[in-house]
């Protein structure tokens, strides 16, 4: 048969499983193989995503494998005309909201990993420079609420549309555009050393 290209009986075509739509239909019929490609697909940005939001690698890990779990079973439910990367942010995005809001007001800064140093030569200076910068803005952070925080990851540092956003959140884009610029001018005052 055309198209065939010596696959062998029951294997599937791999280009079906190139679709996410496809994938979540069979996955919401039940196929675990075409929900474990989905995951495969979307873990690491999520993660990310997470780890952005909570400032913690296990706090991020626990609420993605959590989303995961959630949607799993959920999948029955998903909305054929949504994208299911849209799904899972807003999954992962509620999660990690409710992290956040559950969290005690202070986060000790010196339990947030410290990130790599780059491959290069750092001079010291520059290093502990870059490290007193980076403490600030954790500490600056804090100070936005969860909502905030939230709308200013995904716009700053995912690059999402305003749009893309407030579907992700579930508010209008009007509301994500007030908690961006709030969070905005509030990073900016509370970061005006750094100027």
């Amino acid at each position: 048969m055309p198209g065939d290209r010596g696959r062998a009986p029951g294997e599937k075509d791999d280009s079906s499983w190139r679709d996410d739509g496809l994938l979540a239909v069979r996955a919401a019929e039940g196929d675990e193989e075409a929900f474990e490609r989905l995951v495969q697909r979307h873990a690491p940005g999520l993660l990310r995503l997470a780890t952005r939001l909570l400032g913690s690698r296990t706090e991020a890990e626990d609420a993605v494998q959590e989303s995961f779990v959630s949607a799993w079973r959920k999948m029955p439910e998903f909305r054929r005309e949504a994208q299911f990367g849209t799904w899972m942010h807003r999954i992962v995005t509620n999660r990690c909201l409710n992290v956040l809001r559950a969290r005690r007001p202070s986060v000790d800064l010196d339990t947030v990993p410290e990130p790599p140093a780059p491959e290069h030569e750092v001079s010291p200076a520059r290093a502990a420079e870059a490290h007193a910068a980076v403490a600030d803005l954790g500490r600056a952070m804090e100070g936005l609420s969860a909502e905030q925080r939230v709308c200013w990851v995904l716009r700053e540092l995912n690059g999402l549309s305003y749009e893309a956003i407030a579907e992700t959140v579930g508010i209008k884009p009007e509301a994500v555009r007030g908690r961006v610029f709030r969070a905005r001018r509030y990073l900016t005052e509370a970061m005006a050393a750094w100027r």
